[in-house]
């Protein structure tokens, strides 16, 4: 194909150069008769202009354009060949002294010559965008687009899409909010409706695609404009953020990526103040208890950037902590990491590790977070979570650590499950060793981290790929999510705020429904709900909530930090004395192997934790 459109144009050229002469010689003639002399003239001339056009031509790499795919640069360098060729023949007329041409044939001619051979590149691109445009019946070998955004980088999109022959596209139209523009044809391509008419247009236009191209959109509109998307048949895909594309360097079509779980976010992500964090971390020692897990080895990831003395990473389970390891090695040459292998249960080891690595701040995530597993093992519940979080916050005040943040959980709020009512627990336990101690303690809450070991998310995908069904506890269930880059950021930019005793949450946005999220899974997959994967409802597990509290209980009175994402909940601090007396009667529970009384002595001493059937049973359930 490529050698053919080569020949084809010179030929063509050809027959404008040939052409252009006769309508010079018939125009500048008195009766529009040529005389067989100036004929003869005119094949000497034909043969001579054809002779400097393919010189010139070939120079210049011209036949080299591919006119389907041309820029401006393209017809600019064309328009120059052609003038250039009249330049010599307009030379050689006055050598020969006219015998070749008169002025106005020359002018005549040149005027048909340029104008010609402009058209015929023109025409080439004319022809294929319009044959794209209106093949408006459905083709399995064409992509039917439709643009959301009708700006600057909408328009990029649509020049990208229509200068590349190598994408088989058509683009039905555009879609923007301003109303002003509907009806109007921006970038050669009609506003055809607002987000109100994708389901419409879509279905009419057989659209094959939607692509939102507003980079500067906020994630909350995103996140209700990929909803509607969704509703559709299409696959969606999107501009990266205006940052991300500014470190691209260009916006094109290739720079689309389809959606992802992040996307469906309706809140902006946090932003963190680097230079604070940095003079919080930079050049000391830091400890990650549960080091290797999905919080605890990101909090490594986003530590290991500031330039710390030495990275701790303990974890009982040396898989993940070894695997972190390495990973750290090779991003971080210069970075000392130290692996160690231990549990928090472990009073005396703890304590050994502490008194080794003189840390100055301890980050403590390690616990166990399933809320099922916990309900029927609530015994490992209280000795991972309550005593383990004990060993290294007791540790820490002995030989003066001097921060130590714990990971919290939104399921601590009034909690209606063992594993939430540990996590409380462990805030009440930080908040009593406050007032006795020069360390400063503080708790980071936030809810459910997307992708992170056990979530929801892992589970959805891997049903996914299974086939199917998805599995949802209940249709109306919803929880607050953040990605496990921001969690381990709220996290450091807590730790700086810290003056001892506060429980850090963060602004999250509006609640997901858990239905939602598995159907936008299955869609992002490129499967069709309830169609080719099917969505299944199987009940409350035991402990579970239908609806989580808002992390901010008061927004009113919470108190605001200099992060507008990041709050500090109004704080109630403990009696030390009582919570040590809580743990004889957790250990005599313990031994006797005795759940029910585990429970007990969890209401008698976290007043906020309630049974879960007495919640989802009651009007009350929707307390958030």
């Amino acid at each position: 194909m490529k050698k053919r459109y080569h020949v084809i144009f010179p030929l063509i050229d050809f027959m404008i150069i040939i052409a252009s002469l006769l309508v010079a010689a018939l125009l500048s003639s008195d009766n529009f008769l040529i005389s067989p002399v100036t004929l003869r003239r005119l094949e000497w001339s034909a043969l001579v202009c054809i002779c400097f056009h393919i010189v010139i031509f070939a120079v210049f790499d011209a036949y080299k354009r591919h006119w389907y795919n041309a820029s401006m640069f393209d017809y600019v360098a064309t328009l120059s060949c052609s003038v250039m060729t009249m330049f010599a023949m307009f030379a050689l007329s006055v050598i020969l002294k006219g015998k070749i041409f008169s002025i106005r044939q020359l002018i005549i001619f040149a005027f048909c010559y340029i104008s010609l051979v402009l058209f015929s590149r023109v025409s080439v691109k004319i022809f294929i965008l319009y044959a794209r445009r209106y093949n408006t019946v459905k083709n399995d070998n064409i992509k039917n687009i439709l643009i959301v955004g009708a700006g600057q980088a909408g328009g990029l999109i649509i020049n990208d899409i229509v200068n590349n022959t190598t994408f088989e596209y058509r683009i039905v139209g555009i879609i923007d909010d301003n109303s002003e523009k509907i009806g109007q044809t921006i970038f050669n391509y009609t506003v055809l409706g607002d987000r109100k008419d994708i389901y419409r247009i879509c279905d009419k236009e057989y659209v094959d695609e939607i692509i939102i191209a507003i980079p500067s959109l906020e994630r909350e509109n995103l996140s209700e404009l990929i909803e509607i998307c969704n509703k559709t048949a299409c696959s969606v895909k999107v501009l990266p953020n205006i940052d991300q594309l500014l470190d691209a360097g260009d916006i094109s079509y290739n720079q689309t990526k389809s959606i992802e779980i992040e996307d469906l976010l309706a809140r902006d992500p946090i932003v963190l103040n680097d230079r604070e964090i940095a003079s919080d971390l930079e050049g000391e020692t830091i400890l990650v208890t549960g080091g290797g897990g999905s919080i605890g080895s990101e909090l490594c990831r986003q530590i290991a950037k500031y330039n710390p003395k030495r990275i701790v990473v303990l974890d009982i389970y040396e898989n993940n902590a070894y695997d972190l390891q390495n990973e750290l090695a090779e991003k971080y040459t210069w970075l000392n990491v130290s692996v160690v292998i231990a549990s928090v249960r472990d009073k005396k080891r703890i304590e050994e590790i502490i008194e080794q690595y003189k840390p100055r701040v301890i980050f403590h995530a390690a616990a166990h977070k399933h809320v099922p597993l916990m309900e029927y093992n609530p015994c490992e519940a209280i000795k991972n979570n309550i005593f383990g979080t004990y060993n290294v916050a007791a540790a820490a005040n002995k030989y003066g650590v001097e921060k130590f943040v714990m990971i919290s959980t939104d399921k601590a709020v009034n909690p209606t499950n063992v594993m939430g009512a540990t996590k409380r627990f462990c805030e009440m336990i930080i908040q009593s060793l406050q007032p006795v101690s020069k360390t400063e303690y503080v708790a980071v809450r936030f809810g459910n981290v997307l992708g992170s070991n056990g979530s929801v998310v892992p589970l959805f995908k891997r049903q996914i790929e299974n086939g199917g069904p998805v599995t949802v506890t209940h249709k109306d269930i919803t929880r607050y999510f953040m990605t496990i880059p921001e969690a381990a950021q709220l996290v450091l930019q807590a730790s700086y705020y810290a003056n001892g005793g506060e429980i850090f949450v963060l602004d999250m946005g509006k609640p997901i429904k858990i239905y939602d999220l598995a159907y936008n899974m299955i869609k992002l997959s490129g499967h069709k709900p309830g169609a080719d994967i099917k969505i299944e409802v199987t009940g409350l597990r035991p402990g579970e909530k239908l609806y989580e509290e808002l992390l901010i209980k008061n927004p009113e009175t919470s108190k605001k930090t200099a992060n507008s994402r990041i709050f500090i909940e109004e704080s109630t601090f403990s009696d030390l004395d009582a919570i040590k007396e809580s743990f004889e009667l957790f250990e005599k529970a313990i031994q006797d192997n005795n759940n029910e009384e585990i429970r007990q002595v969890l209401q008698r001493y976290v007043s906020t934790y309630h049974p879960v059937n007495a919640i989802n049973n009651s009007s009350d359930a929707v307390g958030a």
